[in-house]
């Protein structure tokens, strides 16, 4: 087959599915160790990733970084970038060098990554432990997803990457639990749990065999040899990335991953600033809330056990993937990829627009389910996508790929996600605006830390909190930041719709030809 037809090597057949207990007994010993060590992985990741936003708007007096909303998102646009820019190029190195040294590796420069973050809590210090952190996950990703697609087969990769995703969201939900009690004793106790959490991860290695390792040494031996040809890394990926199936799919999901981001970037901000959480705590246990430690932890409640803290408002993501995915990928098995993903982008748009016209915690709560939904028709397919898609010996480097419209959509709304919020919904600025008005000097204000203008507002005007987030809330249009994320996602489910529709073209044509 010639290099220049369309379709050389990506191979677009759908394969039927095997049943869902059929396919769970298929899986061998070493999906579930690799799932282990992602879920050790993810845990400590969310354990940061969750408070992020929350720990760059605390004032410097309580231990937090005191920085504006716009120095927050070109932290959180470079961490994209790098994150996931490195597999597209790491991705081939894991299928050269070996899965297993790649994994120790990353796991090193991720711890290297929280310790920056505990020891050096400014805006560099911040910035640099976030690069580290990139680095170490965008190294740390293809190996493992790689030697997922070489332990599992055509015909059970869909449950295969659906319990996978599972597994990751058991980590995305334990992590911020562990940051919203950690934080509470101090910020830096984040950093240091998420560091020893990652260092688990060698124990499992002790127990890891690369899957395909004989193919590959096998494969490096005949290029040693001069019997293959193999061009260098980035030239191959190059290649590959030309392919109109990978542009294409590119350009179209970067949209929904800007509006998946601002779910994780920007709505703790959002809730912790305007959504009373002390509703959903009092409908549960009457108005003094639970002094039980148990519901407390699993719940992501504060300490007194009165309300719900932004992380575990956001946990409600994690929690029903975690129990639900596989449900979700045994339902959609028979349906076309494409088709299942722009339902699940849908949904996920109607969400936002949930999150921007109401602030009452219990459609809050409804909202994050809606986009859950969506996000778990959407998230696992696009792996599944793209290593079926994949020829030999490129697993990894193609699932490398499927980070590129991660990385245009997430670096894209790292920057503007949080500017946007900055601009039609920032509790600090509509304070500082608001203390003005009430007779304030501008030098008084000016002089307020970063991060404190609310409890400022208060003590000044001695009205209650509660009466002046309402009044802030009515005087302003705080949805709009969520309405625009809302459409940036609409563009986004026109293009996959269009693309679903020519991959069907291709796929005829690939079989008329065989």
């Amino acid at each position: 087959m010639s290099h220049n037809s369309p379709n050389a090597e990506n191979d677009l057949r759908e394969v039927k599915q095997l049943g869902m207990w059929a396919s769970i007994t298929s899986l061998s010993y070493i999906f579930w160790l690799v799932g282990g060590m992602e879920l050790v992985e993810r845990i400590a990741y969310y354990g940061v990733k969750a408070s992020a936003g929350l720990y760059a708007k605390a004032p410097e007096s309580a231990g937090g970084l005191g920085i504006s909303l716009s120095d927050y998102g070109i932290i959180i646009s470079l961490w994209a970038i790098m994150q996931t820019f490195v597999p597209v190029f790491t991705g081939g190195i894991s299928d050269r060098v070996g899965y297993k040294e790649t994994i120790f590796g990353s796991t090193i420069i991720k711890i290297m990554g929280y310790l920056t973050m505990a020891f050096f809590p400014t805006f560099w210090g911040f910035l640099s432990g976030s690069l580290l952190l990139a680095i170490g996950t965008g190294i740390f990703k293809p190996g493992i997803q790689g030697t997922l697609v070489l332990s599992t087969n055509r015909n059970n990769t869909s449950m295969a990457w659906g319990i996978f995703y599972q597994v990751v969201n058991i980590g995305g939900f334990l992590g911020p639990l562990v940051a919203v009690h950690m934080r509470q004793l101090s910020w830096d106790n984040v950093f240091y749990a998420c560091a020893a959490i990652i260092s688990l991860n060698f124990l499992f290695l002790l127990t890891y065999t690369e899957p395909g390792k004989a193919e590959r040494l096998a494969r490096n031996q005949q290029i040693k040899s001069g019997d293959i040809k193999q061009e260098t890394l980035w030239r191959d990926a190059w290649h590959e990335l030309k392919k109109p199936i990978v542009i294409y799919y590119m350009l179209v999901f970067s949209g929904f991953w800007f509006l998946f981001n601002s779910l994780f970037d920007v709505l703790p901000i959002h809730i912790s600033e305007w959504v009373d959480t002390s509703v959903i705590v009092t409908s549960l246990f009457g108005s003094e809330g639970t002094s039980n430690g148990i519901l407390q932890f699993w719940l992501g409640l504060n300490n007194e056990g009165t309300k719900v803290m932004p992380e575990g408002m956001l946990n409600l993501n994690a929690g029903l993937i975690m129990t639900s995915c596989f449900l979700v990928a045994a339902l959609t098995a028979k349906y076309r990829i494409t088709t299942v993903m722009l339902i699940g982008c849908l949904l996920s748009i109607l969400a936002f627009v949930f999150i921007g016209a109401f602030h009452a915690a219990w459609f809050i709560v409804f909202a994050i389910a809606m986009f859950s939904i969506g996000e778990m028709m959407i998230s696992p397919k696009k792996n599944e996508f793209m290593g079926n898609i994949a020829p030999e010996g490129k697993k990894a480097m193609y699932l490398g790929f499927v980070m590129l419209p991660q990385g245009i959509g997430w670096g894209l709304e790292g920057y503007f996600g949080p500017k946007l919020y900055e601009i039609y919904a920032s509790k600090e600025l509509f304070s500082r605006d608001l203390l003005l008005e009430r007779g304030m000097s501008p030098t008084d204000v000016s002089a307020i830390p970063q991060g404190e203008a609310f409890t400022t507002l208060v003590s000044f005007t001695g009205e209650n909190a509660h009466d002046l987030t309402q009044l802030l809330y009515n005087s302003h249009n705080i949805g709009m930041a969520w309405y625009i994320i809302a459409a940036i996602g609409t563009i986004s489910a026109v293009g996959i719709y269009f693309y679903g529709k020519w991959l069907l073209t291709l796929q005829r044509a690939q079989q008329a030809a065989h």
